[in-house]
Parts: C-alpha cells; sequence; structure tokens
C-alpha cells in the first residue's frame, strides 16, 4: 500500500530527526570502535539504508550500536595490524545473519533466555561507561578494553584534565537534565554535542578532540584474510552476527508494541545482513537496529521505510560537506554522551527485581554480566547460554515430575482424584499387590534421571506393575529411553508389567525405539481398568 501524504511528512520528518540523533551517536561509536568517527558515520550510513530498504520493520532506524561497538572493538584491537581483515569479519557477519534469514531462524533468535540478554546487555553498558571514564577526565584511552582501562584509574587523580572533566559533566548534565519541552527540537544528544564542543571551542581549547576526518566517499575495501586465520575470523564473525540478530529483532519487537504492527524477522535479518555486508565493504561500523533511534522515528512520524533510509542519506550527505565541523569535537564531549547510553544499556529493569526473581535465574544474569566485563563476549554468550539451559532444565524436571503418581491402596494419597468410582473398587480387590503409576504430561531430557529413581522405587515391592499413560502429551528420545530401563526392572523383577491408555506421539515414540518390545502384546491396553483386570488375574491366579 502506498503511503499517504499526511505519511510521507511524518516519515521525512522521523529521518530528519533520527539522523539528527545519529549523527553524535555515529561519531562517538566510531571513535570508540578505534577505527574512527567516519566509520561510525559509515557504518550508520550503509545499515541505516540498506536496512531500511530489504529489512522486515517498517519504521525500525539502524546504525551502530553500543553492543555491536563494543564487539567491534575487541575485533579491531585483535587485528590492529590488519585492518581489511577486521572489516572482513564485519563483512562475514552480515552474510551469516542473511544465511539466518534465509533458513528462517529468526523466530528462534528471541529463545535467547531473558537473563542472558540481561546481563550481556548489562555487561555491554558497563564496558562503555568503564572504557569512556578515561576520556571522560581527559585522558586518553588505554589498550586491554575494560581491565586495562580499571588498571589506569589510579592514576586518574594526578593526570586529570580538569577543563576537559568540566566539559565532559557538562555534557553529560545535559543528557539527563535536558528539559523534555526542548527535546522534539533538540534531542538530548545533539544539544549535547552542541554545547559541549561550544564550550570546549570558546573557553577550554586545550583538550583532546577528534581531529581530522576525512571526507567525500569511502573506499571499497574486499574482504581479505588467510585460511591460517580462518578460525579468528569464523568465531568474532558469528558473535557479530547473533548480538546484531537478536539486539534488532529485540528492537523489531518495541517497533511492533509501539506500531501495532508484526515485524517479519527473517526478512528483518537479511536486510541487516546487507547493510553489514555493505558497511564491512566500505570500512564502517557493524550496526543493528536501534531501539532509541526506532522509538524517536515513530513518535516523530515515521511509519515506513521512508525515514530509515532518509536517516542515512541525510547522513551521507554530512559526510560528503561537512565533515571537516567534526573535527573540533573533544573525546570529552563524547565520553559525556556515551557515559549516558551505557547507563542506559545497562537492564535497570531487571536488576530492580533481583530480589524477587528466581535464584538460579539471578545467577546466570550476573554470571554473563562479570564474564562480559572481565573474561569476553564470546565466553559470556556460551557460558550464559549453557547455565541458563541447565537452570531450564532444573524447572523442566521438578514441573515434570509433578506428573508421576503411585497408586497401590485406595487410602493412597491421589486415588480419589486419579480413579473413578469402578476403579477405586477394582483397586481395593488389588489388595496393595498391584502398583499404578500414572504418568501425566510431557516428559523429557531434563526429568529422564530422576523418573527413573521415582518411578522405580514406587513400583518397587508389589506383584505387578501398570504404567498409565493415559494423561501422557508428549515424550522424547531421552525420557523414552528411561522408560525402557523402567520396563525392563519391572519385567524381571515382579509377575508382570502392563502397559495402559498409550496413544499419540508418546505411543509413536516408545514404538520407533522399540520400547515395548519387552512387554507382550496382551499386556499392552486401551484403558486403565483393563490392565487392572488383568493384573488382578495375573497376580491371584500365579499364587
Amino acid at each position: 500500500m502506498k503511503p499517504d501524504l499526511k505519511n510521507v511528512r511524518g516519515d521525512i520528518y522521523g529521518g530528519i530527526t533520527t539522523a539528527v540523533i545519529a549523527l553524535p551517536l555515529a561519531l562517538a561509536f566510531g571513535v570508540t570502535s578505534g577505527v574512527g568517527a567516519i566509520a561510525g558515520l559509515y557504518g550508520a550510513i550503509a545499515v541505516g539504508f540498506f536496512a531500511a530498504v530489504f529489512g522486515g520493520t517498517s519504521s525500525q532506524v539502524s546504525g551502530p550500536t553500543g553492543p555491536m561497538t563494543v564487539v567491534m572493538a575487541a575485533i579491531v584491537a585483535d587485528h590492529s595490524n590488519n585492518l581489511p581483515e577486521a572489516f572482513a569479519i564485519v563483512f562475514l557477519g552480515g552474510l551469516l545473519q542473511i544465511c539466518f534469514g534465509v533458513l528462517k531462524v529468526g523466530r528462534f533468535v528471541s529463545y535467547t533466555p531473558t537473563s542472558v540478554v540481561s546481563g550481556f546487555m548489562s555487561g555491554i553498558g558497563a564496558i562503555i561507561i568503564i572504557i569512556q571514564s578515561l576520556p571522560f577526565f581527559g585522558l586518553s584511552g588505554v589498550t586491554g578494553g575494560p581491565l586495562g582501562a580499571i588498571q589506569a584509574w589510579p592514576g586518574l587523580v594526578s593526570q586529570i584534565n580538569l577543563q576537559a572533566a568540566l566539559v565532559a559533566c557538562v555534557t553529560l548534565a545535559v543528557m539527563i537534565f535536558w528539559p523534555k519541552r526542548f527535546r522534539s527540537l533538540l534531542p538530548p544528544p545533539l544539544a549535547a554535542l552542541l554545547i559541549g564542543t561550544f564550550l570546549a571551542y570558546f573557553l577550554f581549547r586545550g583538550i583532546p578532540v577528534i581531529g581530522a576526518i576525512p571526507t567525500g566517499l569511502p573506499d571499497l575495501l574486499l574482504p581479505s584474510f588467510s585460511l591460517a586465520n580462518l578460525p579468528s575470523i569464523v568465531q568474532p564473525a558469528i558473535i557479530l552476527a547473533l548480538l546484531g540478530s537478536i539486539d534488532s529483532l529485540l528492537t523489531s519487537l518495541v517497533a511492533d508494541s509501539i506500531t501495532h504492527t508484526r515485524h517479519n524477522s527473517n526478512r528483518e535479518l537479511i536486510g541487516q545482513g546487507i547493510g553489514n555486508m555493505v558497511a564491512g565493504l566500505i570500512g564502517g561500523l557493524p550496526g543493528a537496529g536501534a531501539t532509541m533511534r526506532t522509538v524517536v522515528n515513530v513518535r516523530a512520524g515515521g511509519h515506513s521505510s521512508i525515514s530509515g533510509a532518509l536517516h542515512a542519506l541525510i547522513l551521507l550527505a554530512l559526510v560528503l560537506g561537512l565533515a571537516p565541523l567534526a573535527e573540533n569535537i573533544p573525546h570529552a564531549v563524547l565520553a559525556g554522551i556515551l557515559m549516558k547510553v551505557g547507563w542506559d544499556i545497562i537492564d535497570w529493569g531487571y536488576l530492580r527485581h533481583v530480589r524477587r526473581a528466581p535464584r538460579d535465574k539471578v545467577i546466570v544474569m550476573f554470571v554473563t554480566l562479570g564474564l562480559t566485563i572481565f573474561v569476553d563476549l564470546i565466553t559470556a554468550v556460551t557460558i550464559g547460554l549453557v547455565l541458563a539451559g541447565f537452570a531450564t532444565a532444573r524447572w523442566m524436571e521438578e514441573e515434570e515430575l509433578k506428573g508421576v503418581t503411585a497408586l497401590a491402596l485406595p487410602g493412597d494419597d491421589g486415588v480419589r482424584n486419579e480413579l473413578n468410582k469402578v476403579e477405586r473398587h477394582e483397586l481395593k480387590k488389588l489388595d496393595g499387590r498391584v502398583s499404578i503409576i500414572c504418568l501425566r504430561g510431557r516428559f523429557s531430557y531434563a526429568s529422564a534421571r530422576e523418573l527413573v529413581q521415582r518411578a522405580g522405587a514406587a513400583a518397587s515391592g508389589h506383584d505387578a506393575i501398570i504404567y498409565d499413560f493415559t494423561s501422557a502429551a508428549h515424550i522424547d528420545t531421552s525420557a523414552a529411553l528411561a522408560i525402557d530401563e523402567l520396563l525392563q526392572t519391572a519385567t524381571e523383577d515382579t509377575k508382570g508389567c502392563f502397559v495402559a491408555g498409550l496413544s499419540g506421539s508418546a505411543e509413536k515414540t516408545l514404538r520407533s525405539l522399540g520400547v515395548l518390545s519387552k512387554i507382550p502384546q496382551e499386556h499392552i491396553v486401551q484403558s486403565r481398568l483393563e490392565a487392572m483386570k488383568l493384573a488382578g488375574n495375573l497376580v491371584f491366579t500365579k499364587d
């Protein structure tokens, strides 16, 4: 559907507004990455334009983000002597995102546990704050990431540049306290950039500034790497692709909630991938969907891809003609802006509810946060996902085992709820010699081992065992093999083992794995009552 005139006007205003916000952030992210301010602008242009045109979220605005910049800074540090190789990683990361979209795995990204995402994002926010602490006080950046910055803190008192610190504090104050009534005309990042730069240029000219910025169109950087370095290329590319995908799709969900629309996850990944591939070819930072810029775009009236593409074209015009104006921007001003950006990235909503959140989820979040800051992003995500998997498996085990009930005597707990009147009468006749193990709900790898222990203990000491699957919904391979062990033990240790009520996917799984081959076919029946009668006849006949 073609946008009407009103929407076009809104898209134009949204594009202009988000370009104003994106400018200082792109410059700041470029400097932070270690590649240079112009790389931030190139990334904002490439990802912003191509993700808008080819993506699946009409109102989303993309560009360099805090998390992507932190990853890129680590890549640049590892490949400082071969920047074309660093941008080859950006290119490959974009290619992987396109593969994610083509393979339609976009919806699976949303399955990443909240505890891992929260810990990772909070760690990214903390890294930005730690790294920017040095330029905030007028010192040069150091190598070694956040640990290097922390090790340099003892020298802050003796080396502090008071003029730079004053400018940075003013910039940060503008970011925090800029009046709401002015924000629609002059967003806080741009206001902070202008005021901080004005102070530095006219009052404090002795503080470090960005310096010369290239103008004109970027040079083409063809992907270049050796096969020997392939592992060091692929691993960070995967991290870029996964992080960019998660970042973008989470922003897409935010855009959906505001605009009451529904994005196309797989198409969005393809658009983001194309943007990042182009960014890698022109020496730009990798990017993703930017939540703040997207929200501002929607509130300014942007609802179609026109606004995102226009914001990129405006930035391109600035690069072609106005880049020299950014040469006098102090590092302290960018540090003040990024301090607020890092603070906002931290998941304070989750941290405020830590005391009431499940302990295992909190542990996962803090482990991920700590590893993100003090080890590396790859280790943090990997271990976070593993720990989250363990926590989820533990919860699944507890929930699944609630569906295991053992009945032997009419006075047992649960008999009245589990059995009808006729079945209770039949159970009374069995005189406690037959145990009925009822399996309700779903059973998976999480409960498989404990299922053997619990059901096996309940079956011990009886002449016959009935496994009732009437209410069993699903059984995976691990649980099926555990049931195979239970049936084997029951067949060897009792006069007879019976299976009742098996149907659907549970029956299909057990039969396909040959689990029921140990049970005589006449012992596999449709109803629990039928199994009780057969068990009674068997037990009392063999006495």
